[in-house]
């Protein structure tokens, strides 16, 4: 049984206008540094075998104070890195809607089938995803590993992983929450979601006892 605490990446200094920031290296904001040291918090007390992230700049800043907290290094791995959105990257809802709206409005209705015009499919996204946990639950049969990387990485790689169908996953999982934790339980082919969007903000004192990973599934 491997348990994963999935992590979306603090602010950047593109949410304030809610840009698609995807496979572009933005940094953290103030605030988004000091969600990587609220995360560092809980780290602390986490009792962790491992940590993987995303290479993408965001992800590898929230991910440092953790890293220090645990006394581990974190692995990077590219198959963790956000969606591209390409022609999207940058900009704004508003500004795509008016760059090709007939597009967008596609997006809008299903994300999957018609993905943002020179984008990555999402279904490739999932299945490298996907790829990669089973990576770690191979390494970590039996461990506690922080996963930290992107909004529509998470939730494309929880639909894949629940059967809810891929392009619904903007309104079954609207969004994360920048710092927020999700966390779930792998064994043998089966996928437990324990907690879904987890503010950081909520218990920062570290393990729960439900959070013991030899806890039944459910």
């Amino acid at each position: 049984m491997t348990w994963l605490a999935l992590v979306r990446h603090g602010e950047t200094i593109w949410h304030a206008e809610n840009r698609y920031a995807g496979s572009a290296d933005i940094p953290l904001s103030p605030r988004g540094k000091e969600q990587a040291e609220q995360l560092a918090n809980w780290v602390s007390s986490a009792d962790l075998d491992a940590i993987w992230v995303s290479p993408l700049l965001r992800a590898r800043e929230t991910v440092l104070p953790s890293e220090r907290a645990a006394g581990i290094t974190a692995r990077v791995d590219s198959r963790l890195r956000e969606i591209h959105f390409g022609r999207g990257e940058g900009l704004t809802n508003a500004e795509i809607g008016q760059s090709f709206p007939e597009a967008f409005a596609a997006f809008q209705s299903d994300p999957v089938s018609h993905h943002l015009p020179g984008g990555e499919d999402p279904r490739d996204v999932a299945l490298r995803a996907i790829e990669c946990f089973k990576e770690i639950e191979t390494i970590h049969p039996r461990g506690r590993v922080l996963v930290v990387t992107h909004n529509t990485l998470i939730r494309v790689a929880l639909c894949q992983l629940l059967g809810v169908p891929l392009s619904k996953y903007r309104t079954v999982f609207p969004t994360i929450a920048n710092g927020a934790r999700s966390e779930i339980r792998l064994q043998d082919g089966h996928v437990s979601l324990l907690k879904f969007n987890l503010p950081l903000e909520f218990n920062l004192a570290g393990r729960s006892e439900a959070d013991e990973p030899d806890a039944p599934l459910f």
